[in-house]
């Protein structure tokens, strides 16, 4: 067994709270990526550092 795991987390998706099948890691970093939650069916785009998941921000169009 490993016990140099680095801390990981599924993502949860911030509209239902179901957790999806994306896995992030403390040293992953996603900039507008699309999450796609299969609980609500929807799809968001969301930026992940240090296992923090905020909302991307839509540019104005």
């Amino acid at each position: 067994m490993n016990h140099n795991q680095t801390p990981s987390s599924w993502i949860r998706c911030p509209i239902c709270g179901g957790k999806t099948r994306t896995k992030v890691y403390e040293d992953t970093v996603l900039v507008k990526f699309p999450l796609y939650c299969p609980k609500c069916k929807k799809e968001l785009r969301i930026d992940v550092v240090k296992l923090k998941l905020v909302l991307s921000k839509e540019p104005d169009a």
